[in-house]
This record gives C-alpha cells, structure tokens and sequence, in this order.
C-alpha cells in the first residue's frame, strides 16, 4: 500500500500546520543547521532563509554560531519554548481530530428530546458500540429548537428529534415511529374507555411540555386537526413530570405510550383515530460529516438496534 495515501498521524499533522514552530524545535535539540535540515527532511539552505526572515521579523538575531555548530540566542530560546509548548497542544488537538476522522475511534455529539433517553438512545449506542466500541459519544438532551441550534451551531453533529426539521437547510431520516396515547388519572371520567377521541378531552386542563419541545408541537398540531382548543394548565421539561402532574390529578396529556405499561396512577388509552409521532435523526445539509458520525446516521436510519 502506498503510504503517502495514509492520513497522518497527529504528530505529522502538527508539523504540516505548523513548520516554523518545528523548524525551532529541530534546531534547539541539535544546536547544528544541518543535522536540523536532516531531521525535517528539507534542505540547509532552508533553513538557513526560514531563520533569517524570522530574525529580520523580529529586529534580532534568534541564532549564533558556536564553534561548527549554532546555539539559540536567549530570543531564540524563548521562541523555541513557545513553540515547544505550542506544538504540545497542537499535536493534541490533532490527535482529537485524527481520531474522529477514525470511524472505530471517532466521537459523535448527540443531541435527543428528554423523551427518547429512556431506551431510543441506549439502544442505538448499545447495538452501534457492538461494532464500533471504540468510539465515544457526547450526549446532550433538550428542547427541540434548542437542539436543532446547537446541531447548526456545530456544538452538535446529529439531532434526534420529532417532527423532524423542514426546510433545505436540513436534512434528515426516520429512525422510529411511536405510537401516541391519551394519559388520564386513575378516577378520570374516561379511564375505563378501551379508546378515546381526542375531541372527548375537549375543556380538559392539560399537562404538558413547555412550547419549544417537539411533542408539545405535535400535540398542538393533532388538536387543530381535531378542532380542540388546548388548555395548557400545566407546563414541564421533562415526560416524567408531566406524567406526575396526570397522576396528582391536575389534568391529562397525550404523551408515547410508555415502555412497560402506564407509569403508576395513570391510564393510557389509545387514540381513534391511532396517532404517531415519527422520530428522526436530522443534520444540516451540506455538511461532510467524520465517518464515526455518518456510521452512527446511517446505523441509526437503518433500524439495527
């Protein structure tokens, strides 16, 4: 295999970036220009202008000879420790970048609605570290337009969200769909129907998320179509408050049926006609994302879990 067509290591990428600060480097651990010249790979005389230009920059000599060899001035010393230091941390930012450029070593910046990190999330990473467990995640959850800023902010490279983005600015694909249910307290006027219209919930006080997150909006959007005027009597951040707020009897919601039956001193009843929600996982377009990246998208579109 040809290796000038591998991608460099983090040390290499450092000295790509930056010459000058590996050029002091060379030249402070041999004190001689050419034994420098042949650490770098590049010629004498080089070295020799590169130093030079540098030296007229700053108004002072950063070398002086020393017998047959050279020895940094104190100017130049300093210029070296600063460009040993330097290149400390470039060679560690690098590293981070060569890594994520790995698809079994990268990191990926998740962002997911608070309802989705009960088992969506821990089931997409579970199955996708099976065949990648070298790669890392940073997870965030939150509001759904406040992940969707973030994603196109950069701090994020995937959102998983519901309803998913519109618009060309993004892009986007299904991963689940989950099926919608109205949330009563025990003692509710409906909680011994099989099912119920959404209109039956009509002058209900409801519990639900704050406006910003997706589920608030889907329900919003489902009781227009359904001609219910929403009272939003109760606000929260999170599914579990809001659940709770059903089971102390201050109102109903329609929230994912929840995984293992009705949290206690609730009822779940289906929705007629059925609802859903479909969650998808949403990048801004245009953008070529680190192969771990697109291998999680594309392992999360496809449904292995």
């Amino acid at each position: 295999m040809d290796d000038s067509r591998q991608p460099p290591d983090a040390a290499q990428l450092s000295a790509l970036l930056a010459p000058t600060l590996d050029l002091l480097r060379a030249v402070a651990a041999e004190g001689h220009l050419t034994r420098a010249a042949d650490r770098l790979g590049i010629p004498q005389p080089t070295v020799s202008r590169t130093l030079a230009r540098l030296s007229a920059r700053l108004g002072t000599e950063i070398t002086a000879r020393d017998g047959r060899g050279v020895r940094l001035t104190r100017a130049g010393a300093q210029l070296a420790a600063a460009a040993e230091e330097s290149f400390r941390v470039l060679t560690d930012r690098c590293r981070e970048l060569v890594e994520e450029l790995d698809p079994d070593r990268g990191r990926v910046a998740l962002g997911f609605q608070h309802t989705m990190g009960t088992a969506l999330v821990p089931g997409l990473i579970r199955a996708f570290r099976a065949a990648h467990p070298g790669v890392r995640f940073r997870l965030a959850q939150g509001a759904r337009d406040d992940l969707l800023a973030d994603a196109r902010a950069g701090s994020l490279d995937l959102c998983l969200v519901s309803p998913p983005p519109a618009g060309a600015e993004w892009e986007s694909g299904a991963v689940t769909r989950d099926e919608l249910v109205a949330v009563v307290p025990p003692g509710h006027r409906l909680a011994d129907r099989p099912e119920v219209e959404l209109a039956d919930l009509a002058g209900e006080d409801f519990a639900l998320l704050s406006p910003g997150y997706g589920l608030r909006r889907i329900v919003t959007e489902l009781a227009e179509v359904a001609g219910v005027s929403l009272r939003s009597s109760w606000e929260g951040q999170d599914v579990d408050t809001v659940r709770g707020l059903v089971a102390a009897g201050l109102g109903v919601t329609v929230l994912p049926r929840a995984l293992g039956g009705a949290a206690a001193g609730t009822v779940e009843l289906s929705l007629s006609p059925a609802a859903h929600r479909t969650v998808s996982i949403a990048w801004p377009a245009g953008r070529t994302p680190p192969p771990a990246v697109r291998a999680f998208r594309d392992h999360a579109i496809s449904g292995r879990r």
